[in-house]
């Protein structure tokens, strides 16, 4: 049975480069996008997967994604809850609630649910077979970033606390739960936080002196997706350069 793979917001960056190098290990993906139609499509026809559209804030197209999976590529084996959002750099005295419901319900909420269907069909107390979640948090979770994205930081210390937890509840029911937590990626989320640079600003200040790339934490993502890392679950891996 092949194994089938949901990748949130893998349209771009670390989603894309998952999704394109879980097809080279043998995973029918799907590739899962909020608003970049042409370019989640486009991935899609490279790994021969499937792109469906869907705010993972919003339950009921959570519930929507996973059944189109479902129907399409038949039973889940694994997850990866990448999409999240980032609002421009702040200091927290400048931020208003509107900002935090935005981050919350996609980067922590949005997580959760995606990660509720996917034990949903995987747990062995559903009648599933077992499988597989990593979540993508952010070397910012133990940072705090201060002065840039306390905000954003503070959703991903609460995925880091969700996949402890996670791991534990359903460790004997067949599923792993581990996360990633990328350091400074050259990804486009940078330029969605108002400094495009980011990175090469702050790459002296990573041990390895440089940034990262989104296939880095796809292969890390990819190990923890497979039977190599078998007794391993409510890990955080950190790819960030020694950072």
């Amino acid at each position: 049975m092949s194994s089938v793979l949901i990748v949130t917001g893998a349209s771009t960056g670390i989603g894309a480069a998952t999704a394109r190098l879980a097809a080279t290990r043998g995973y029918k993906v799907c590739v899962n996008y909020l608003r970049q139609r042409e370019a989640a499509d486009s991935i899609a026809a490279e790994i021969g997967g499937i792109a469906v559209q869907a705010d993972i804030s919003q339950e009921a197209d959570v519930e929507r994604l996973f059944q189109t999976c479902d129907r399409e590529l038949g039973p889940l084996t694994g997850l990866v809850n990448n999409a999240a959002h980032m609002e421009p750099q702040s200091r927290l005295d400048s931020v208003d609630g509107a900002r935090l419901h935005r981050l919350f319900s996609i980067n922590v909420i949005g997580s959760i649910l995606c990660a509720r269907e996917a034990v949903r069909r995987m747990s062995t107390r559903h009648g599933g077979t077992g499988g597989a979640i990593v979540n993508v948090s952010s070397g910012a979770s133990a940072t705090g970033s201060p002065g840039e994205y306390t905000d954003y930081a503070a959703t991903k210390g609460a995925i880091d606390t969700f996949t402890r937890g996670l791991a534990r509840e359903v460790a004997g029911e067949g599923i792993r739960v581990n996360a990633v937590r990328p350091g400074f990626i050259y990804t486009s989320m940078h330029a969605k936080g108002g400094e495009p640079s980011r990175v090469d600003r702050l790459a002296p200040t990573v041990p390895m002196e440089r940034g990262g790339q989104p296939e880095e934490v796809a292969a890390a993502i990819l190990w923890l997706l497979s039977p190599e890392a078998s007794y391993t679950t409510g890990a955080i891996v950190d790819v960030a350069g020694g950072r």
